[in-house]
């Protein structure tokens, strides 16, 4: 079976090394073009392209894909029995889709139909969800709305977006390498996702990040391990952003002011927010590095009745 595999991100480069570690014919890869980042604005390849390098893998990095006729020819003249999407960055046209005599599947890291979208990952810890998992699924024009193959769950628990990323992929490795062999019997699963049960997952900002002190403890200890490791939740403290790493929602009620510097202790800073508080345990100041707040606190001052925010 000849694959092409599209992807960009670190979330797609295990389900490409399982991939290759089992013996299927990758024959293309495609990824998104490369980037300058960081301050000095070197060049950065994608994950996916430095793995795929890695393994002496034609590598393909198209600016577009819709329209692209130049692109569409390369991928016929490869000739896939099979396209296999994660995490790739864009919708695939229609033109494309219609090219592997098996379909084009898509690893998505969510349970459809919820969580359609850019970031099922983070918004899935935001909003509350006790479980997540990971779908495989057959793609078509609509924003992963295509009929799903298989599926595995994870419970969320406390973890932050960092960890349930690379949990995930592995699970997602794992499906696709299970389901495969049936893929290519044509004797898999074929389900339709229920469109009104579904709920979507749109990008997140980096102005996603900033702390309303207003909401409860538990939206904002979620909304920190959402955004933990990008592009992290923050609040302002003497005009400069704070980020915030690691939180804890405490019963405590307090009628302080939101954002209200209540308690300092060697557990960390204790806030007020939504009307009880919110135990601050890791912050990252600009040009410092991310650290227990008892740890800053021994060698910087946080004073009792400071406002964040």
């Amino acid at each position: 079976m000849k694959i092409i595999y599209m992807g960009t991100p670190e979330f797609a480069v295990l389900p490409l090394q399982k991939l290759c570690d089992n013996g299927y014919q990758v024959a293309l890869v495609v990824t998104q073009p490369d980037k300058a980042r960081d301050r000095g604005k070197k060049v950065q390849y994608p994950p996916v392209k430095e793995y795929a390098l890695k393994q002496g893998l034609e590598v393909l990095q198209p600016e577009r894909i819709k329209g692209n006729m130049e692109f569409i020819a390369q991928v016929k003249e490869t000739n896939p029995d099979l396209i296999v999407v994660a995490a790739y960055g864009k919708l695939l046209p229609t033109e494309l889709l219609q090219i592997p005599r098996l379909g084009c599947i898509n690893i998505h890291a969510s349970l459809l139909p919820k969580f359609r979208g850019a970031a099922p990952i983070q918004r899935s810890i935001i909003e509350g969800e006790e479980t997540t998992g990971v779908t495989l699924m057959y793609m078509e024009e609509g924003l992963d709305t295509g009929d799903m193959i298989a599926a595995r769950s994870t419970e969320i628990g406390k973890k932050t977006t960092a960890e349930l990323h690379d949990e995930l992929s592995m699970l997602g490795a794992d499906l696709l390498i299970t389901s495969l062999p049936y893929i290519e019997k044509k004797i898999n699963g074929r389900t339709k996702q229920d469109d009104s049960s579904a709920t979507y997952a749109p990008m997140i900002f980096k102005q996603d990040g900033l702390v309303d002190f207003g909401k409860s403890p538990e939206e904002l200890e979620r909304l920190i391990r959402g955004l933990n490791s990008w592009p992290g939740a923050y609040t302002i403290y003497h005009g400069e952003p704070m980020k915030l790493w690691q939180a804890e929602a405490l019963e405590e009620r307090t009628n302080m002011p939101y954002g209200m510097v209540i308690d300092v202790s060697d557990e960390g800073i204790k806030v007020a927010a939504g009307g009880r508080a919110l135990l601050l345990k890791r912050i990252q100041l600009p040009g410092k590095k991310a650290m227990e707040a008892s740890e800053y606190l021994k060698g910087n001052k946080i004073t009792i009745g400071e406002v964040f925010g």
